[in-house]
């Protein structure tokens, strides 16, 4: 297996919930070192590799290193766990997961358990909800289930790993968002390996808290202080059965990356993002977002005094699942188009609308 792929399945398996990222963000760091000349973090654990540390005009690419995930919120008399979400957590999919319960000295595996097809009247079915999901570590007492170490504000996510699908796509919990991270550290390395000089100083950012309103995009974004940013995330395939194209738009696993266009999307960096992938053959799909994206790309493009900012999405199956499923193509073509715009970028550019 190469360096990037047992990077890519050690980042992934890795669990990085939301406000307790930094046993993923040591990894994603570790790796990126040799390919940066410097970096730093912050307070909360956003991490940053640089690029010329010493330039004036400062370029980020970006991703989000936190997973959904769910938290102990209450232990019943007879042992059960009941939750709430660390994020948007779907409950519709918790029944007979496998669970890992994140507690200070170890962690603790438990089941969502639901009640047996035998016993739950036909025509009536209880759907699952927050009122009714629950976990089972195999304990008949709240004192027993304490014992393991558990207690209220323990984190928990679902137990699952990255596998192949027809050695197209990858499937797995988490793509949301660390395949981002994934890519844009492929970037840093591509730029190393490439041995071009860029004009300017790249800040390879990997964020945290973006699944409880881009938190880590806002802190960071005030600490940088970019001139222009590119983030990274993933979309909807809105082809896979259920979904809704007139309401979702039709953006396709296989067929590109997504550019969006959208109030916060500067259209002339889009623009140059769009020439950029024309000039180099690179495939693309758009989309467009109404409001804002609901991605980090808000909580950069509203920062000091406005940052132009865009999207770069990569197309993802079952959004928010343990499923979540990608093409290895759109990956690669993500990382070829975030490096053939950053080879071209002209830092002189002006990106003003009137002048």
């Amino acid at each position: 297996m190469s360096l990037e792929n047992k990077f890519l399945y050690k980042y992934l398996n890795n669990a990085s919930p939301t406000g307790f990222e930094a046993s993923g963000q040591q990894i994603w760091l570790d790796y990126i070192k040799p390919f940066v000349d410097s970096y730093f973090t912050d307070s909360y654990g956003t991490v940053v590799g640089v690029i010329n540390p010493n330039a004036e005009y400062k370029v980020v690419i970006e991703a989000h290193a936190d997973e959904i995930s769910w938290f102990v919120n209450y232990i019943n008399a007879d042992g059960y766990i009941y939750v709430r979400r660390n994020g948007g957590s779907d409950y519709m999919i918790a029944p007979s997961m496998r669970v890992n319960i994140h507690t200070d000295a170890a962690m603790i595996p438990g089941v969502f358990g639901w009640p047996a097809i035998h016993t739950r009247k036909e025509g009536k079915e209880e759907a699952p909800t927050l009122d009714n999901i629950f976990i089972d570590v195999g304990a008949r007492t709240k004192e027993e289930v304490e014992k393991m170490g558990i207690h209220v504000g323990c984190v928990i996510t679902f137990k699952d790993e990255l596998q192949e699908l027809n050695k197209k796509f990858y499937s797995g919990r988490a793509l949301d968002n660390r395949i981002g991270g994934y890519m844009i550290a492929q970037v840093a390395k591509k730029i190393h390996e490439s041995k071009i000089k860029l004009p300017f100083g790249l800040y390879i950012v990997n964020a945290v808290q973006e699944e409880i309103g881009l938190r880590g995009a806002e802190m960071i974004a005030a600490k940088i202080k970019p001139h222009v940013a590119i983030i990274t995330d993933v979309c909807h395939d809105t082809t896979a059965p259920m979904y809704n194209k007139v309401t979702s738009g039709e953006q396709i696993a296989g067929k590109g990356p997504v550019l969006t266009y959208g109030a916060a999307v500067h259209k002339k960096l889009l623009d140059l993002i769009i020439g950029t992938a024309k000039k180099n053959d690179i495939p693309f799909q758009r989309a467009a977002a109404s409001r804002s994206t609901g991605t980090d790309t808000d909580a950069f493009a509203y920062s000091n005094e406005g940052v132009p900012s865009a999207l770069i999405s990569l197309p993802l199956k079952y959004m928010h699942t343990t499923v979540e499923t990608a093409s290895k193509e759109d990956i690669e073509n993500v990382i070829l188009l975030m490096y053939q715009f950053l080879a071209e970028l002209d830092p002189e550019y002006d990106f003003r609308y009137i002048k």
